[in-house]
Order: C-alpha cells, then structure tokens, then sequence
C-alpha cells in the first residue's frame, strides 16, 4: 500500500489503508435492503473491488479506458469506482436525471466502453440511443433488468483472472494518472469533462483531514448524488476518518432515514436547509397563546446567534432556555445526533445558518468547484475557524487571490488536469501561472476569511451605468420567508427587476389567515393582497441594498424551475439563459 502522511496517494488506497487501521471487519458503507439497513466491511469491500477489477480485466478493458456508472447512491457505486480505478482505468460518473441526448454526448465524447446502472428508467434511455453509442460494449445493471446484462454474471467473469494479474494491474497505476472525467452539469453551454487524477483526489482529502473530527462510531448520512464531486469526496474523506457512510434509500425518504439511522452529520445543498427552516416555522403557526409567543422568541433569539462567540452571558442563558422549550423538540425531528451539517453547492441565507447553529445543528459552509477537486475553502469545527456568511478559510494546500476584477483564482495540487479533449477550453481558464480561474466573484476580508459575492459572467450593466451583481441580490431577497425562488434581470435597463417563485406552503398559510382560498397556485398570484404583500417584503428587503441593487419591479410565477426543461441543473443551479429565453414576455413586461 501507498500512503503519504497517513493517506493515500491514490483513491483506491484508501480500503487497504482503512484495514492496516481498523481490521477487516470494521464497517463502512450501508445502504437500505428490504427496509433493514445493510453494512458493508473493509474486507467485504476489498473482495468485491478486487472481483469487479478481475471482471473488467477479463473482458478487455485496459489502463486509460473510460468506464461510465449511472447509478442511484448505494456502496456498489463506491466499490465500481474503486474497481475502475485499481486498474488504471478511468472512471466517468454520470448523473442518473440527465436526459436521452446527455447520455449520448456524454458517453460518446468519453468513448465510454462500459457502464453501469442501476433502474429501469435509466436503462430505458440509455437502450433507446445504444445504436448511437459505438464505443459502449456493455451495458451492465445492478439490479436484474430484462436486455442488461447482469452484475452477478458480470462478476462471475473475472473468476478466471488471477489475484497476481491484479495486482500487476494495481502497480502500474500511478498517483497522477488520471482517475475520473466529471461532466460538469454546466449552467451554460455544452458539459465539459473536468479531468481529475488520484493526486487530485487524495491531496483534497488530505486537505479535510485535518478539518474535521470523527468519534468512534460516527455515522455519515448521505443524500447527495456521488457523481458530484462534492458528495463524492467529502464521501470519502469521512471514511478515511473512520465514519460509517449511510445512503438514504431514496430522495423521499431523507427525513425518516435520518430519523433510523441518527446521523452525526451530513453535506447537503441550501434547498434542503431551506426546506427544514421552512418546515419549523410552519409547525410555529400552528401554535397558539403562549406557545406561539414562546415559538417565535425562540426563532428569533436563534436568528441573532453570534457565530464567534461573543454573545453576553444573558444571551447565551436566553439560548438555553429555548433549547429547553424549542430547540430540542427541532433536534428530536431529525434524528437528535446531529453535530455538524457540511453545506456546499450555493450559498445560504445567514439567518439559516444563525439558527440551526443555535440550534446545535452547526453549519459548516463550504466553496469549491469540480475542478478543483473541489474543495477551495470551508468553515472548520476542529480549528474554530467559523464565520456564518463566509465560505471559510481557503484550505491549506491551495493558494486562493482575488484577481483586479474580483475573481478568486486558484492553484494547488487539487486543481484538475484540464478539460478532456478540449486544450482550448483549458486555456481560457488556467493561465499561464497555473491559476484556475473560477468565474466566482469573492473577497477575503480582514480575518482571512473568504466571501462569494456573485459571477463574473452574471454581472449585468444598467442603462445608467451601474453593475448588479443578482447574486448579491437574489441573497438578499431570499430572507424573505414568502420567496422560495428568485433571478434578478436588468441588463440595458433603467433599474433591476426580478421573477419570483413564491413559497407556496407559506404563502397558503398567509392566504387563510387572511381569509383568502384559491384553487390553484395561479389564481393565487395573481391576487391583488398577494401582490401586494410581494410588494411589502421587497421594498423591506431592498432598504438593505444600493439605490441601483433594488428590485423595482416583479412578476410573480406559479411553479418551480424545471430540470426537465433545463432551466436549472441536477445541483438545482439555476441556467439563467434558459430562463431569461422561456421567461422572454415576463421579462419584457417588467421594463414597459
């Protein structure tokens, strides 16, 4: 085994160096299996790996060849990685959401030989394009499918490979060979193949090794898609610190799972967040008297929570006292061990934040991107370096600056190797001094902590000359408990306007309150004291931002982006072209 510092120098190092520490039977992966939860040791794990890297061997597939999975999370998805990878080969994760036509740019410019599913809709699409995928061999299923071969009878080829041809195999994998081509979901533009090489991978996992802390028997809940790279590798790091990864059974059943296996901590993206801060303050108006008057000056003691400790000793008893009578029923609803929550993809509102941590639920947010393996900063419980409205301290083996416009450059050992087969695109964004530039508008203030304020692509211009960063805006709007969704447009005109998406389940409890009932979301919006309580929360809002941020003008609309559409990417990152084109006659009517 190759290791530096105690960690490995590639991926699949990662399950030997797991059993030198903690024997074969210590557990690793778990998945649930027929409503009971299923685990996974060390020595299962290397035994299975081993056999899927036989299989492949035998049927052909050599160093540099790229093999796809698009599969649900489950820890085969974990041992088909590591299996690709033990024999130089390459691994190219897809997301199981994207439609007919990604799968075939995607499978066809990597030249994909093999891939592996799991569900029948994926096999579907992929089965309706197979006479346009001329380099894809086989395709293999997790699950019995009728017209997809097998796993089990995949497996059952590799039984005339050797365990000496493996290792031999295994030898010949350096650290820098390349490990992984990601397709980036893109918010604009074609995928692009971001290439990541095992050094890539181990050097941002030596990064988080030090970060974060793992007590015996901590367990790890994940929900995530693994073909992100965010899950993927904070996925990793966790289990090279010894934590039990557990995968939800599906997207519908995050809260019960977490409720049964009682998490100590997770990653997970804003919406998520968003979804659980807008569930407690519903439960809040179901109160009554006392009760609801108790509620709501727990919420907002938790909404002023100083994230540096600074609080007065009233303060801190006041929190006290609503963990008593509030917080701890919130903790109870979800699985009552959380210790820290991992926050990446987009940034949150700070209040969010504020309140959860109060909550003993602490929000440790995070910046990265697939190209740089990915993480660049993040907030530490371990070191104490924390910041709510941060994205943290730039990790210790990259070298972050903001350039003249504000742009965060990056450089380091977890910055990719470049763009598969595409030399030009590479060159637009590593320059000539090897910094990655990011396309992210940041700051680092005066504690050495790194804050995103927008993209550089998104920046718009008004007719009176002012820039507008929507992000920044967007932020700010997002404070409101009634706007669940929002993009702010204003190029070439006088001032910024925006399209809303209310939050419909707080909007329905403001509409009875006020004795207002409508049959559809629709009628809904269109309602003149809706309008107007829209209009209540912006003006609010925008007292908060620069004479020329403000949002003069909205439309509200009746339903969420579409991923079917393409209006927002398989993180939830909305494609503002898209939008701004099937949004067309909205956006014209905000500027007559």
């Amino acid at each position: 085994m190759t290791i530096y510092d105690g960690l490995p120098l590639r991926t699949f190092d990662l399950l030997p160096k797991l059993e030198q520490e903690y024997g074969k039977e210590k557990p690793i992966l778990a998945e649930k299996e027929n409503g009971d939860w299923r685990t996974y040791n060390v020595g299962e794990a290397r035994s299975i790996v081993d056999a899927i890297s036989r299989s492949l061997i035998a049927i052909g597939i050599q160093q540099g060849d790229r093999v796809a999975i698009s599969s649900r999370n489950c820890p085969h998805w974990n041992f088909i990685d590591w299996g690709i990878q033990q024999i130089g080969a390459i691994t190219v994760p897809l997301y199981t959401t994207i439609s007919e036509n990604d799968y075939k740019y995607n499978l066809n410019h990597a030249e994909a030989k093999l891939v592996f599913i799991s569900g029948q809709n994926i096999f579907r699409k992929i089965d309706t394009i197979r006479n346009e995928l001329p380099t894809v061999q086989r395709v293999i299923s997790l699950k019995t499918l009728e017209g997809a071969k097998s796993f089990d009878d995949f497996l059952e080829l590799g039984k005339t490979v050797s365990p000496e041809r493996l290792e031999e195999a295994k030898a010949r994998v350096d650290r820098y060979d390349l490990a992984t081509v990601i397709y980036t979901s893109g918010t604009t533009g074609t995928p692009k193949g971001v290439m990541l090489t095992h050094d890539n991978l181990t050097s941002n996992t030596k990064c988080l090794d030090t970060l974060f802390e793992v007590k015996p028997g901590c367990r790890y809940f994940s929900y995530l898609p693994l073909s992100h790279i965010f899950e993927r590798q904070v996925t990793m790091a966790y289990m090279n610190l010894g934590a039990i990864v557990y995968y939800a059974e599906n997207m519908a059943t995050i809260v019960s799972d977490i409720n049964e296996v009682k998490p100590h901590v997770f990653t997970t993206i804003p919406r998520l967040l968003e979804k659980i801060h807008a569930n407690i303050l519903l439960k809040g108006k179901k109160l009554k008297g006392l009760k609801k008057w108790i509620f709501h000056w727990a919420i907002e003691l938790g909404y002023q929570f100083n994230d540096k400790h600074q609080n007065s000793r009233f303060y801190n008893w006041k929190l006290c006292l609503a963990d008593r009578l509030v917080y701890r029923q919130v903790r109870e609803g979800l699985g009552n061990s959380i210790e820290v929550i991992i926050l990446g993809g987009a940034s949150i509102q700070p209040k969010i934040s504020k309140l959860l941590t109060a909550m003993k639920m602490p929000v440790m947010e995070g910046y990265g991107l697939t190209e740089t393996s990915p993480v660049i900063a993040v907030n530490s419980p371990v070191t104490r370096n924390i910041k709510i409205g941060s994205v943290g301290f730039p990790v210790e083996n990259v070298d972050v600056k903001i350039s003249d416009i504000g742009e965060i450059l990056v450089k380091g050992s977890t910055v990719m190797k470049g763009y598969y087969r595409a030399p030009e695109l590479t060159a637009e964004v590593i320059d000539a001094d090897g910094y990655f530039h990011t396309g992210d508008l940041g700051v680092i203030d005066s504690e050495g902590f790194l804050c995103l304020t927008g993209r550089v692509k998104e920046i718009f211009k008004t007719s009176m000359g002012k820039y507008v960063s929507p992000a920044l805006v967007e932020n700010t709007m997002m404070e409101s408990p009634y706007i669940s969704s929002i993009i702010v447009v204003g190029e070439g005109q006088k001032f910024a306007g925006a399209l809303i998406i209310p939050n419909f389940d707080q909007l329905s409890i403001w509409c009875r309150e006020n004795h207002l009932s409508f049959i559809n979301n629709e009628l809904m919006i269109k309602d003149k004291a809706v309008i107007s309580l829209f209009r209540q929360e912006v003006d609010r809002l925008n007292k908060s931002l620069g004479d020329y941020e403000r949002v003069q003008r909205f439309e509200l609309l009746s339903s969420e982006w579409s991923a079917n559409k393409g209006e927002i990417t398989s993180t939830l990152k909305i494609r503002r072209d898209v939008i701004q084109r099937h949004y067309k006659a909205q956006i014209e009517r905000l500027f007559v």
